[in-house]
């Protein structure tokens, strides 16, 4: 899976929030897009996801052909602090509701996941009752999860404690390989793994 940018910029009324977006983000390479905050990394993930179209330029993606950006939700998984959860799901419903959609990483189940997450005595609970930290890991592991050749996490550490963040790298040791990983941040721990990086302050 090969996402392309040629000229890429995206503006919010008369302000543009990055110009000029020349990439190419490869299968099974880490990446980083970085940037202070208010500098556009979510909205270029955003604008990646396909939830957002270019102000001007194109954006393309491959995998083995063309894949239309319709297409894309299938290819992709994803997780931020802002995305919402279904308060009134249980954390067992939650995680059978996502896996109708997308299929499970290879050797995972719906067990495996609340194993992952170390909430099986909370699998019964509805995610209202739940700290933001539980909400967080509940996106994370949703997103990793998936059988997607593309993950794309932005601020993946927000709202987790320090025992949160040493699980937070465990998780995308064990599941980053063999996909196209993309991380939004402007904090070390959060992309240290990654080997490649966009900085949009050379886009403004």
């Amino acid at each position: 899976m090969t996402i392309s940018l040629e000229n890429v910029g995206r503006r919010f009324n008369q302000e543009w929030i990055f110009r000029g977006v020349d990439y190419r983000f490869e299968f099974g390479g880490k990446y980083a897009v970085l940037g202070p905050n208010g500098s556009g990394k979510s909205t270029l993930l955003s604008v990646l996801l396909g939830n957002l179209a270019p102000s001007e330029g194109t954006i393309s993606y491959h995998d083995a052909a063309e894949v239309p950006v319709e297409r894309m939700y299938q290819r992709i998984s994803f997780a931020a602090p802002y995305l919402d959860l279904i308060e009134e799901f249980t954390l067992q419903e939650t995680i059978d509701f996502h896996f109708k959609f997308k299929a499970y990483y290879a050797g995972m189940d719906a067990a495996s996941v609340l194993d992952l997450l170390g909430l099986k005595k909370s699998q019964d609970k509805a995610l209202k009752y739940f700290s933001s930290g539980m909400k967080q890991r509940t996106k994370l592991v949703l997103a990793c999860c998936c059988d997607t050749p593309v993950l794309l996490l932005d601020e993946p550490t927000s709202n987790l404690d320090k025992q949160g963040m040493e699980w937070y790298q465990e998780l995308i040791a064990g599941f980053s390989s063999k996909r196209l990983l993309i991380v939004g941040s402007n904090q070390e721990a959060e992309y240290s793994f990654c080997n490649h990086f966009v900085e949009l302050t050379d886009y403004k």
